[in-house]
C-alpha cells in the first residue's frame, strides 16, 4: 500500500503487522475529518470491540486543520492543531480497540478538487487491502461541503475495485444533518446503545473539539436517543440509542447510477409521503 503524502499516519494499537491489521478488517470507515468516525459510526466500533473475528478500520482523509477553537486552544495555530488531532485520533483507535487508523492528512481544498485523483488513488490502495464487509461513509444529503466531497471520492474508489470485491453493505451516515426525514422504509437503523461507557469514552477523546468550541458529545447523544424515541409513535423503544443510515449499496452495484440521481430519489420519496399524508386527512 503505497499512499500518496509523505505526512499521511498509519497506526496499529496492538502492533500487529500492517498488511496483516488491514486484511483482518471486516468494518471499516472513511471520514472526513477526526472524530467522525467515532460519531458517525460508533455501530461498526461497538459490534467489533472485544471480538476476534470482527475488526474495526478507520481511516481520516483530511489533515485536521481549519476546526473552530477557543478556550485553552484559542491560541493554537494550524499546525499545532493539527498535531493534536491526530494525537486525539490515534488515543481513540486506542481505547476502541481498533485494526488499525490511517489518518492521510489531505487539506479540504485538495478533495474537494474533483480533477484531482489522489485522494481516490490512497483510498483504493485501503480498499485493497482492506477488503472489508461493511463501509460506513459520509451520506450525500449532508451539508458539509467537505463530508460531500470525502464521499464522492469515496465511491469512485469503491467503483474502481473488481465487483467481486467490493463490500457487501455501503451506508451514508448522518453527521451535518440528521436522516430523520428519510421515510421510515429508507431509514437503515443502526444499533448504538451497547456499550455506551465506551462511546462516552472514544467522544471524550476529542477535547479540542469539545472544549475547544463544539459540543459534539452532546449533540450526537441527543440525536441518536431521539432518533429511538421518536422512530415509532406506537410502539415502545427498542433501544436507547439510533443511528439512521441510508444504504448506499446499489451506487456500488450500478455504476452507472449518478449519486445526484440516488440522493434526490430519497427526497422525492419524502415529498411524496408528505403529499400523501396531508391529502389522506384534507
Amino acid at each position: 500500500m503505497n499512499l500518496s503524502r509523505t505526512d499521511h499516519d498509519v497506526f496499529v494499537p496492538d502492533g500487529e503487522s500492517l498488511p496483516e491489521a488491514l486484511a483482518r478488517t471486516t468494518h471499516l470507515c472513511i471520514g472526513a475529518h477526526q472524530d467522525d468516525q467515532e460519531f458517525m459510526a460508533y455501530h461498526g466500533i461497538a459490534v467489533c470491540f472485544g471480538q476476534s473475528d470482527r475488526w474495526f478500520t478507520g481511516v481520516v482523509v483530511t489533515d485536521g486543520g481549519g476546526s473552530v477553537r477557543c478556550g485553552p486552544y484559542a491560541e493554537r495555530t494550524n499546525e499545532e492543531m493539527m498535531a493534536i488531532r491526530q494525537h486525539e485520533q490515534r488515543k481513540a483507535a486506542v481505547i476502541g480497540e481498533y485494526a488499525c487508523q490511517i489518518q492521510l492528512g489531505y487539506p479540504s481544498r485538495i478533495i474537494k478538487d474533483a480533477k484531482d485523483e489522489s485522494t481516490t488513488e490512497d483510498l483504493y490502495q485501503i480498499l485493497l487491502a482492506t477488503c472489508p464487509e461493511t463501509v460506513y461513509l459520509h451520506n450525500p444529503t449532508d451539508k458539509h461541503d467537505t463530508h460531500v466531497a470525502t464521499l464522492l471520492r469515496c465511491i469512485a474508489a469503491l467503483r474502481k475495485l473488481p465487483q467481486d470485491a467490493r463490500p457487501k453493505l455501503v451506508v451514508g451516515c448522518e453527521v451535518w444533518r440528521s436522516l430523520d426525514w428519510l421515510c421510515d422504509a429508507d431509514k437503515v437503523a443502526m444499533d448504538v446503545e451497547p456499550h455506551r461507557n465506551l462511546r462516552a469514552a472514544l467522544s471524550g477523546v476529542f477535547d479540542s473539539q469539545i472544549a475547544g468550541g463544539k459540543s459534539y458529545d452532546l449533540a450526537v447523544t441527543g440525536r441518536q436517543a431521539a432518533n429511538a424515541t421518536f422512530f415509532e409513535s406506537h410502539a415502545v423503544d427498542a433501544s436507547l440509542a439510533l443511528s439512521w443510515c441510508m444504504d448506499l449499496t446499489s451506487l456500488i452495484v450500478d455504476d452507472t447510477l449518478t449519486l445526484e440521481a440516488y440522493a434526490l430519489s430519497y427526497i422525492e420519496r419524502f415529498q411524496e409521503e408528505v403529499q400523501a399524508r396531508i391529502q389522506r386527512f384534507a
